[in-house]
């Protein structure tokens, strides 16, 4: 199953306005009254509710074309796409009586609002890396279930309504395990599977298994996360991996302060066989939070999402802009590698985070080049083969589908920090600096002490690697 579909945009059939405002007075003249008895104001009241509904539709249909690189081409139209959703907003909440007369406005078009809304904050977030829009998601996504906007759904005879339902709970459950509200996060799974239940149950649908699996993802993700610790009364507390304003480790004797900062980041994930849920691993999720502040209270913010003045100079972003891959292929990664050093600015660093299956050059080359010695996996259409490590079968090629040290010399022009955690994580070991830019590699361990070994095999191969240091000195520069 492609889980991306749980972030898909997920919008009804874009209606003229002029045609869902007759149907409208449709219902009002079956239900025994006329069209010429609706006051003109009334009248008014529905067709502007149309008109933004129907934009809103087209705004939010239309950030799926936007390009997903990049920084500054997307800006104008987030902002534009907040502004009619804020509208609309505000608008059913003045008009709730006369939408519910005369429109037939249910409470599940109301959710169905809110949670557009909540996805908005959630793709700035992504966008901008900065995590005070995930507390915007939270408000709306728990607005919904607290307000019981979707409590309705299943009364009606309509799977797609139960499906938009299903997938509000995904997105909801996500965004707290951005922010560690792994007790919400657990109240969440135990409504989704009960959701799932009856959606299965009330109707014979296809995609029942994809369901469950959804479910399973989730579990793993959640008994893999968390490292929990106990405070002095044996109450547990889930930490964090973000950084707080009192967790920045000192700079050591001798250090100097603003010569580098970490500006951009690419966190990949194409591991075999992880722990992950939608498109996120266990591995990027982890160094995610370790490249992010705490969250603030985005009240306190004066700027609305891409609405700032020209004229004003743009705010100090507080977190490092960040792309996550999951599973991209060769030209996918290149492609986002390359905006990333393009938009680099001065005296900034770009750091690449590779959680990858290991690919092994077969046999013994007779030179010992950036591309002899294999890599990390790159996406491709073709079955894995030999599970963890793929060997190639002709010694006379390169493997195509790997990312070769060799293949991120051009971009060491700029400052680079470039991590592996990886079982060829050897193959970077001697990574040349052509340049003379400053360069960081840090390389996972290929093997591990016995006592770490059934550790390492709960997690899934994953390698945590504490960066506490040298990450807080980036950030804090």
């Amino acid at each position: 199953m492609d889980l991306s579909i749980l972030f898909d945009v997920i919008l009804t059939r874009p209606c003229a306005v002029g045609k869902r405002t007759e149907f409208a007075l449709k219902e009002i003249m079956s239900s025994g009254g006329a069209e010429d008895d609706i006051p003109q104001a009334e009248r008014k009241t529905v067709t502007d509710f149309c008109y933004l509904l129907d934009k809103s539709k087209q705004l939010f249909n239309g950030l799926r074309d936007l390009p997903q690189y990049g920084q500054k081409q997307w800006q104008s139209y987030f902002g534009r796409t907040f502004d009619v959703y804020t509208k609309l907003w505000k608008f059913q909440q003045q008009h709730r009586q006369v939408l519910d007369n005369r429109y037939g406005l249910k409470r599940w078009q109301i959710g169905e609002i809110a949670s557009k809304i909540g996805q908005l904050y959630y793709h700035y977030y992504l966008r901008t890396s900065e995590t005070s829009y995930l507390n915007e998601a939270f408000s709306f996504y728990s607005a919904i279930r607290q307000r019981s906007y979707y409590s309705q759904v299943n009364k009606e005879d309509r799977p797609e309504l139960v499906v938009k339902k299903l997938r509000y709970y995904a997105r909801f459950i996500v965004v707290c395990l951005l922010l560690n509200k792994m007790d919400v996060v657990k109240d969440l799974v135990k409504e989704l599977s009960d959701e799932i239940e009856d959606y299965t149950h009330r109707f014979n649908t296809e995609d029942q298994v994809e369901w469950n699996l959804v479910l399973q993802e989730v579990a793993a993700f959640i008994e893999a996360d968390p490292v929990m610790v106990l405070n002095d009364d044996n109450t547990i507390v889930i930490t964090s991996n973000r950084l707080s304003e009192t967790g920045a480790p000192l700079l050591e004797q001798g250090m100097i302060v603003g010569q580098l900062a970490l500006a951009d980041a690419l966190i990949i994930g194409n591991c075999n066989n992880q722990v992950k849920f939608s498109e996120l691993t266990i591995d990027m999720f982890r160094m995610l939070q370790a490249l992010e502040r705490e969250p603030m209270n985005l009240a306190s913010q004066m700027n609305k999402p891409g609405m700032q003045e020209s004229t004003e100079k743009p705010a100090r972003r507080e977190n490092p802009h960040k792309y996550l891959l999951y599973k991209p292929t060769f030209s996918q990664l290149y492609t986002f590698l390359a905006a990333s050093f393009k938009e680099l600015p001065a005296n900034s660093v770009l750091l690449i985070y590779l959680s990858a299956t290991g690919v092994f050059p077969s046999g013994r080359s007779d030179s010992e080049g950036p591309y002899d010695f294999g890599g990390v996996l790159t996406n491709s259409n073709r079955d894995i083969i030999n599970g963890d490590a793929i060997h190639k079968r002709n010694q006379s090629y390169k493997e195509m589908h790997c990312l070769h040290p060799g293949d991120l010399y051009p971009f060491t022009r700029k400052p680079l920090f470039i991590i592996v955690d990886s079982s060829n994580s050897v193959a970077y070991k001697n990574f040349t600096n052509l340049f003379g830019q400053p360069l960081v590699c840090l390389l996972s361990p290929t093997a591990y002490p016995k006592a770490l070994q059934a550790c390492a095999e709960d997690c899934g191969r994953s390698v945590k690697i504490t960066l506490e240091k040298s990450t807080g000195i980036l950030l804090s520069c």
